[in-house]
């Protein structure tokens, strides 16, 4: 990830709760948005802090999270949705 410390840390709490409810359920929850073609966000906001997370959906019930970075804007930067290798 591409986030300070704590911001990070935030971000991998609402991992685990997306894990635990499902995928389904952060949809509902607005904790994730599908920004391209098999391309979404996770989307975690503490106070003035937003921290996201691009992930793809893998195989099956599994998810790939590429890497996260702190939102400044309403509108996810390109080059964050480019796969960085």
């Amino acid at each position: 990830m591409s986030l300070p410390v704590k911001d990070g840390e935030k971000l991998l709490a609402l991992i685990d709760t997306v894990e635990e409810l499902g995928i389904q359920e952060a949809i509902k929850m607005q904790w994730a948005k599908k920004i391209d073609t098999n391309l979404f966000e996770l989307r975690s906001k503490q106070g003035s802090n937003i921290q996201r997370g691009m992930y793809f959906h893998f195989e099956n019930n599994r998810y790939f999270i590429t890497h996260g970075f702190t939102k400044k804007t309403d509108k996810t930067p390109l080059r964050e949705k480019k796969v960085k290798r």
